[in-house]
């Protein structure tokens, strides 16, 4: 009988879903350890988060495929969404830091966002669309605010 000296190497698929699983079990191990400091996905495969999420610090998802942010997201630094499919936020979305949003499809902003920082548009619909000064006065009549500028 041969031993076997050589692997199979797993298929792409296999090393996707491991990789999935790896960054769900990252975000369960940031949510046990009380939510503290930032939480950087950067360039990984997560598409959907938990709903009721409250993250400490910033929230890194460039470059990620994330397709949807939780009901009641809370962060407490950036937000950051640049080079994402996203193409709306969730009501009640509070970003302590900054919202940046560039490269991204969204086209509409949602009711009572807050954000304590800047809010960064360049190459959105919106940013197309409206000016610095309306881009404000929409998120006032939903009841929310920028605390910062608000970057075309």
């Amino acid at each position: 009988m041969k031993k076997q000296i050589l692997k199979p190497r797993k298929t792409g698929e296999e090393r996707k879903k491991k990789h999935k699983f790896s960054i769900e079990k990252r975000i369960k191990r940031y949510i046990k350890d009380g939510n503290k400091g930032d939480l950087d996905l950067w360039e990984t495969p997560i598409e959907k988060l938990p709903d009721n999420l409250k993250v400490g610090g910033g929230l890194n998802l460039i470059n990620t495929p994330i397709k949807e942010l939780p009901d009641n997201l809370q962060v407490g630094g950036g937000l950051y969404l640049i080079n994402t499919p996203i193409k709306k936020l969730p009501d009640n979305l509070k970003v302590g830091g900054s919202l940046y949003l560039r490269n991204t499809p969204i086209k509409e902003l949602p009711d009572n966002l807050q954000v304590g920082g800047n809010l960064y548009l360049p190459n959105t619909p919106l940013s197309k669309k409206y000016s610095r000064e309306e881009i404000r006065s929409i998120i006032g009549k939903r009841g929310g605010y920028v605390k910062g500028l608000i970057v075309l």
